[in-house]
């Protein structure tokens, strides 16, 4: 029988050669515990009318489904922080994620390359990749790998990074040494919570994604008028919402991005709602292309910009 080399530190390597910001890799095991708490939050219709989220929980629960032999589930964090900020009492801010190229555009082909590397150094190996496009459970992947923990937000902590980036996973039927789940580091702070302009966060690792400004201003489809609660308390966003992690004192440590196309388009990081009412569709195609912004569509971004104002004048 021939002895496969354990190539888990060059399989580490490659990843941040490739410009991840860090790696970790966790063993493909039921999601038992993750899948309790997530069937729970779907009860709770914490996902809204995002109804893709109630689908395969079978997958999302064991990876050995998406691919069968799966053994190890290797997860990559991407950095998207940059320098730049918007100012207090801003209108019509834009998520820092999408101030760049979608991040859909820029990291599969960098999973793809790692993903080779891997069949090269495990002959006989196969994967899958994955950019928050499949039925996976990315930010408890990142918590068994050793990326960072779940914070009171939902979203995953580095110590090393804060929470400014992206996931990626790669389910392999290779066997890597797996890393260990870190700490809880959140303490009693409840930034995050106190932050929330419509109090999504409902109780600490609780987020009520009805009631989330980044559900509204890019899930919901444009003819969908927001109700009052929400309208009212927009806080200046007119695609997404950042104000929980602009708060988490671990951001005191992020460091610039060294992708350059996650850096603000032009300098912009927020949309003039005038300039957004005037928008044809050539003109929105053309600026948004490559953007996470032509999400919400056209018609989309225009309803956001009148409910912001809509809720400015109540």
């Amino acid at each position: 029988m021939k002895i496969i080399e354990d190539n888990t530190h060059i399989v580490k390597e490659y990843a941040l050669q490739h410009g991840f910001s860090s790696v970790g890799v966790a063993k493909a095991d039921i999601l038992s515990e993750e899948m309790e708490r997530y069937s729970a939050w779907l009860e709770l219709g914490f996902h809204g009318t995002m109804g893709y989220l109630e689908r395969n929980l079978d997958r999302r629960e064991d990876v050995g489904i998406i691919l069968p032999g799966a053994q190890s589930v290797i997860v990559v964090a991407q950095n998207y922080y940059t320098k730049n900020s918007h100012l207090p009492d801003t209108v019509g801010k834009v998520s820092r994620y999408a101030w760049g190229d979608d991040y859909h555009e820029v990291i599969p082909p960098k999973l793809h390359t790692l993903a080779n590397e891997i069949e090269r150094l495990y002959p006989g190996s196969q994967s899958k990749i994955y950019t928050d496009t499949g039925h996976l459970l990315e930010k408890a992947w990142a918590t068994r790998a050793g990326i960072g923990w779940q914070g009171k937000h939902s979203n995953v902590i580095s110590r090393t990074h804060g929470s400014w980036f992206f996931i990626g996973i790669i389910i392999t039927t290779a066997i890597l040494t797996a890393d260990s789940p870190i700490d809880d580091f959140c303490g009693t702070c409840t930034a995050c919570l106190d932050a929330c302009p419509t109090k999504a966060i409902v109780q600490p690792y609780v987020v009520d994604g009805s009631k989330c400004l980044s559900f509204w201003t890019i899930e919901t489809k444009p003819d969908v008028e927001f109700p009052l609660e929400i309208s009212q308390n927009m806080d200046g966003w007119v695609f997404g919402c950042d104000e929980c992690q602009n708060v988490c004192p671990w951001n005191r440590f992020s460091v610039e991005t060294s992708e350059p196309r996650f850096e603000a388009r032009n300098g912009e990081t927020t949309l003039k709602l005038n300039q957004i009412e005037e928008f044809t569709q050539e003109e929105f195609s053309t600026r948004f292309r490559k953007s996470p912004v032509k999400r919400t569509k056209l018609a989309g971004l225009k309803r956001n910009a009148l409910e912001l104002q809509k809720g400015k004048k109540v």
